[in-house]
């Protein structure tokens, strides 16, 4: 099961890789949380159902926070909500302090 710090696990990798593809991200940090919730409800046992994000990507100068979560929501496809119970995203463009 991927822990904290420990080598990405399958989702884990897929997400780097559908963000990397749809925005090309000056920053990307994918945090598996899942251990903190262990035991807790959407906890399936597979190590990989709550993530965080912080992306940092040229697309999403001039957008709203609503429009960059739909946009990250978006590249990630059937992944949020269905093969994921949590994702939280932080989303900004260069530049911006988080």
């Amino acid at each position: 099961m991927p822990q904290p710090n420990s080598p990405s696990g399958p989702l884990e990798a897929e997400i780097r890789e559908r963000l990397t593809a749809a925005f090309a991200p000056a920053r990307l940090d994918v945090n598996n949380d899942s251990a903190t919730h262990r035991g807790h409800m959407g906890d399936d046992g597979s190590g990989e159902s709550h993530f965080s994000i912080y992306i940092e990507a040229d697309a999403f100068k001039d957008r709203s926070r609503l429009e960059r979560q739909r946009m990250v929501n978006h590249a990630l496809g059937d992944i949020p909500g269905e093969r994921v119970h949590a994702i939280a995203i932080k989303a900004e463009a260069p530049g911006i302090v988080p």
